[in-house]
């Protein structure tokens, strides 16, 4: 007896308005967030001193936040780091011509407590150099999406590589938008999680576009609305499990991580999540509304070879 699959295909292509209305709402709720509040910039772009201190008993953070604000340092901030015996204090940059003299005073008011306390690290960034970086740090961006326009343009079409940017800019925008309206802290560790994120979407990406493109030329018959939904759902389950499997690691990160990595953790996070929505509806839609078809995707036909006699070789 004939087994039969029962399995229906998921109708991602009939979604794809209500996909787009969505992901417009969004993009403008997180241009408008980036527009009027902008990024809390960490002290590795608006410059600071960043001092880390291990307690021999569980730190009172109230205690040490009162303690430097009556000392007159009202912005510093003060939290827990990777456990609660460390203490991670972040001040913005001072109008202080000695900044290393600046942070020995801070852990000298600290170690008059009786409490213990060790000094793991003192770190200092100025505003001259959290400028450049925050500049590199946009042109770092702006250079790997336009090395992935060219490639994507070289290896298949150019309607895929207008559909692979709107994709990874959809994604970089909502990710910055994310942490603009959350205000958490933006530093290079969060600057290097986006640039995963570009890669990572364009991975996925290329894997539905290819198989996009095998799908149109094997199939004779058939709308490219049904074309791209059969592609989609022939690359679905790679794409669950590569993006369940990612997620599984971020998530430790996240909670086993500590602070350091923490805003790293949490944009890959949020990033893996939109690049495969982004995969899935953005990068789709785009090349079905600029129009591909299966004439677009075939190989340039090469002149015959033939013989002195005339025959085809």
């Amino acid at each position: 007896m004939q087994r039969t699959d029962k399995r229906q295909p998921i109708d991602f292509v009939s979604k794809r308005t209500i996909a787009t209305i969505i992901s417009l709402v969004l993009l403008i709720g997180s241009v408008v967030s980036l527009a009027t509040q902008g990024l809390n910039f960490g002290i590795d772009f608006t410059g600071g001193t960043m001092i880390e201190l291990s307690y021999q008993t569980p730190a009172e953070l109230d205690k040490i936040r009162e303690k430097l604000n009556q000392a007159g340092y009202q912005e510093a901030v003060v939290q827990n780091f990777g456990s609660i015996y460390d203490v991670l204090i972040r001040l913005p940059a001072q109008a202080s011509p000695n900044m290393a003299e600046l942070s020995n005073q801070i852990v000298s008011l600290l170690q008059q407590s009786e409490v213990e306390l060790d000094i793991r690290r003192i770190e200092f960034v100025g505003p001259q150099v959290g400028k450049e970086l925050t500049e590199q740090g946009g042109l770092a961006m702006v250079y790997a999406l336009i090395g992935i326009l060219i490639y994507v343009a070289f290896r298949f079409e150019y309607r895929f590589a207008i559909g692979s940017i709107m994709a990874l800019i959809h994604d970089v925008l909502l990710t910055l938008g994310f942490f603009s309206v959350t205000q958490l802290s933006f530093d290079l560790t969060v600057l290097a999680a986006i640039l995963a994120i570009i890669g990572y979407s364009l991975n996925d990406t290329i894997v539905v576009f290819d198989r996009i493109r095998e799908t149109f030329l094997r199939l004779r018959k058939g709308h490219a609305t049904e074309i791209v939904n059969h592609a989609l759902n022939a690359t679905l389950r790679r794409t669950l499990m590569t993006s369940m499997t990612t997620l599984l690691v971020v998530i430790s990160l996240l909670i086993f991580g500590g602070e350091v990595i923490h805003g790293f953790a949490l944009a890959l996070f949020v990033g893996i999540i939109i690049g495969t929505y982004s995969s899935i509806y953005i990068a789709s839609s785009t090349i079905l509304a600029l129009g591909v078809s299966k004439a677009d995707l075939m190989p340039p036909e090469k002149d015959s070879d033939v013989n002195e006699d005339g025959s085809q070789v």
